[in-house]
């Protein structure tokens, strides 16, 4: 085509004739950063031949400042006249079969390169896709215009350039050294054999991850379901245990699959994406995706699980169109029968989501068609996302995992592995949540409501609020394999029976959660808002003068940069004075003025929804303000005595905040922080012992505010020893105490006036209660109760007096002693 001026004079009026019409992107910046060596020859290799795409491509190369692929480039003495080839030859009018014949292009290439005329030669796989969508057997719009896996003729390509040349994105890999496979010594031919089956995994890879796998029509994959042996077993014991025939049983067993799976439909895909652009323009100040590279890298050969956190019902639209945007295949969301309303039900199906009831107990032929649906998109390799948390959060704090879904994942991955899985934990942080008023009335004590199409009309209504911007950040991949090779190095070769249930699976599944919970948070997305509710939640009175509060703002950055929480954590732009800017602009900040300036306060309703931003991110300063608390009573410690009472309490906030570090890790990461604390004037060292400022100094107060980020929890931890301790051995069941710690707090919060609803949270007394078991600090006898070691008392109490002030553990002691009191019979009146 561009061997010729007459051929370069007809491809540029094509190109300029095309791009009437068409709108090209790069669906990421890979194009943009690609580190290629320009003293070395470049070429750029399509999967087949197309003038429309090499044109797009010519275009988003002069875009991006890389070489273009029509023009000639040197190899060696040998100067080839276009910088491109195709892997396959050309297909007829109407489609054609592939015959993998070689590129007389790539064959010189690597014949200078076997003879040393060139140093090096680098490839550039890159894909042209005219829309995006899976292959659906029965969908006319599929069937003429989208990209797909059928083999695209010319008449073909011309019908989906005028119908979806508006939305062509163009996907630029990373470059393939060739002397890297020059220097294996194959020989020409079987290295010729080697680039090209490269090339051709490469790109069947890429078009998988991007436009997903070849999709069989619903109707015949809720059929496939009932066809699986173990939905086949549940089918027979159906039939049995109702007395119902077998072909009933059938029946019932297609009507949960059709109440199940998803329909997915790219026009729906395409419908959501133009009004969720509308939607997030409107709603939110910008979109911040970080670290979504290392998702595009992933994706190609392995079946991804995203496992976002549940902070809003629009985390699993944003998500897709996030991923769609960038060039992923949007997944199959796991979503709440509850969510299955009226016309939003089906569109969710459509866009992918996939409907379970909240609970499988007491049917399982439900549990058996639910699995086999599951078993049967990860083995084909489709994209699932799901929350481990169950539902949203409502408190701010990452819930408790629930292990349902991780459970049917280990056993479908046991089941057939033939597609390594990989977790990608995504962490969603809003600056302020599209449910903020319903959970606020939730935060103070008002039950749950369900889902219901009106709140639509919510949504609408508050689009007059200020939302700001909202950070999307990916976090480190868990490669499933490589992790059941920690926990059960001998998993492959078990035998694991026919229900795939190894006596080891309930224990690996919680470890698996508690490791993706901790790889949810190491991603946070710590914002403005986060950080001036944790300042202005740590004071007495809700309040700081403006100065002041730019001082605790301040030091809060200067710290996190200086002990970064992980490589996958965000931290806001701007110093303390641009945050308070910028959340008072949000209206989440009152101000009252005098004549010494400004002072900044949380009115009622702000001071209990902050608390939902506060915990956001109490994960990532809980060790901090953990050492911070050890100096309100103590003046001086040595570094061995802090490293001890840390150890002492670190297991309880890890396993209640699923902090990043593990024990081993604890002493590296406290010295760091001591430094840190060191370097901003908040201790001052002396040998091997840490001393706190004056208590009249700032540094102290600062100090001091830190320190009480923490403190209820503390307080929380106090409270459920005081109670077992008083209550006596063996008194108490867990769920007893569960339930006089809830009461308790209740109680306290309304003695000292505590604005944080998650202080008598039933569900935290519950873990740390567990917590405390798994540590061997309790046990339970044969009737369930508790029993403690003996010197439980007086180890609480050392670490109680070292991070809590002592009117507060009196008040703790006073009420349990009280409660005590009520408890223990009267003595009988004496007879007068």
């Amino acid at each position: 085509m561009t061997r010729s001026p007459f051929r370069r004079l007809v491809f540029g009026t094509l190109r300029r004739l095309l791009y009437l019409w068409v709108r090209s992107e790069t669906i990421n910046q890979s194009a943009f950063t690609l580190k290629l060596d320009r003293s070395k020859p470049v070429f750029y290799v399509l999967q087949q031949p197309s003038a429309s795409d090499l044109a797009v491509v010519d275009r988003e190369c002069t875009k991006a400042g890389l070489p273009r692929p029509v023009l000639p480039v040197a190899v060696g003495d040998l100067l080839e006249p276009a910088a491109f080839f195709y892997l396959a030859p050309e297909p007829g009018w109407f489609g054609g079969q592939d015959k993998r014949g070689a590129s007389p292009t790539l064959v010189r290439v690597l014949g200078a390169l076997q003879q040393h005329a060139v140093d090096d030669a680098q490839i550039i796989p890159v894909t042209v896709f005219w829309g995006q969508s899976p292959d659906r057997e029965t969908s006319p719009w599929k069937l003429l215009f989208a990209d797909s896996w059928a083999v695209t003729g010319r008449l073909r390509k011309l019908v989906s350039i005028l119908i979806l040349g508006r939305k062509t994105r163009v996907q630029f890999s990373a470059p393939i050294h060739l002397r890297e496979l020059v220097e294996q010594d194959k020989g020409p031919e079987r290295t010729l054999r080697m680039v090209n089956r490269i090339l051709r995994v490469h790109f069947r890879n890429q078009k998988t991850a991007v436009i997903g796998p070849d999709l069989s029509h619903r109707r015949n994959l809720v059929k496939g379901l009932v066809r699986g042996p173990q939905v086949r077993q549940a089918i027979a014991d159906e039939a049995e245990r109702e007395k119902i025939s077998q072909a009933t049983a059938e029946a019932q067993a297609l009507k949960y699959g059709n109440e199940i799976a998803s329909d997915y439909a790219y026009t729906a895909i395409r419908f959501l994406e133009v009004v969720l652009s509308w939607f997030w323009n409107k709603l939110y100040e910008g979109i911040k995706v970080n670290h979504i590279e290392g998702v595009q890298e992933i994706a190609q050969g392995h079946e991804v699980i995203y496992v976002p956190c549940h902070r809003s019902h629009i985390d699993y639209l944003l998500l897709s169109y996030l991923l769609f945007r960038n060039g992923l295949t949007p997944p199959h969301i796991a979503a709440g029968i509850n969510l299955n309303m009226p016309v939003i039900g089906g569109l969710l199906r459509r866009g992918g989501a996939f409907f379970m009831r909240r609970t499988f107990k007491g049917n399982p032929l439900y549990t058996a068609v639910f699995n086999e649906y599951l078993h049967t998109l990860f083995s084909r390799g489709f994209p699932v996302e799901y929350f481990v948390e169950g539902g949203r959060s409502r408190t701010g704090r990452m819930l408790h995992p629930k292990t349902g879904m991780l459970a049917i994942t280990l056993r479908s991955f046991l089941r057939s592995s033939r597609l390594p899985i990989v977790f990608v934990p995504v962490y969603i942080g809003y600056e302020r949540v599209l449910e903020g008023r319903t959970y606020l009335g939730e935060l103070r004590g008002a039950s749950k409501k369900k889902e219901s199409i009106f709140d639509l009309f919510k949504v609408i209504g508050a689009l007059k609020q200020r939302f700001g911007s909202v950070a999307v950040n990916f976090g480190e991949p868990i490669r499933l394999a490589e992790f059941l090779d920690q926990q059960q190095p001998d998993w492959r070769s078990q035998e694991l029976g026919p229900q795939y249930r190894p006596a080891w699976l309930n224990d690996t599944t919680n470890q698996l959660a508690v490791r993706i919970a901790r790889h949810l948070n190491d991603a946070a997305a710590i914002n403005p808002v986060n950080l001036v509710a944790l300042a202005l939640l740590s004071t007495s009175r809700l309040a700081l003068d403006e100065r002041a509060l730019t001082r605790v703002l301040d030091l809060y950055l200067a710290l996190l940069r200086a002990v970064p929480y992980s490589p996958h954590a965000t931290l806001p732009e701007g110093d303390g004075q641009a945050l308070i800017q910028y959340v008072q602009s949000m209206n989440l900040l009152a101000e009252q003025k005098d004549a010494l300036g400004k002072i900044l306060y949380l009115d009622e309703q702000n001071a209990v929804l902050m608390t939902y931003y506060r915990n956001n991110v109490l994960h990532v300063f809980a060790l901090p303000a953990l050492l911070a608390c050890f100096f309100q009573s103590s003046a001086r410690m040595s570094r061995e005595q802090i490293l001890r009472y840390t150890r002492a309490l670190y297991p309880y906030l890890q396993a209640e905040l699923f902090i990043r570090w593990d024990a081993s890790e604890l002493e590296g990461v406290v010295d760091q922080w001591l430094a840190a604390f060191v370097e901003q004037g908040l201790l001052k060292v002396e040998g091997d012992v840490y001393v706190r400022p004056a208590p009249s100094s700032r540094q102290f107060v600062l100090l001091t505010l830190l320190a009480r980020a923490i403190v209820q929890t503390l307080q929380r931890f106090y409270m459920a020893i005081a109670l077992l301790l008083n209550a006596g051995q063996n008194q108490l069941s867990a769920e007893e105490l569960e339930d006089l710690c809830t009461v308790m707090a209740q109680r306290l919060s309304i003695l000292h006036g505590l604005n944080a609803p998650e202080f008598f949270d039933k569900t935290l007394f519950r873990h740390f209660i567990q917590t405390l078991l798994d540590q061997h600090v309790l046990r339970r006898d044969e009737a369930g109760k508790l029993g403690y070691h003996e010197l439980l008392g007086e180890l609480a109490e050392g670490a109680a007096k070292r991070v809590l002030p002592a009117e507060i553990r009196l008040s703790i002691r006073q009420v349990a002693l009280d409660r005590q009191a009520e408890t223990e019979p009267q003595a009988p009146a004496e007879a007068g």
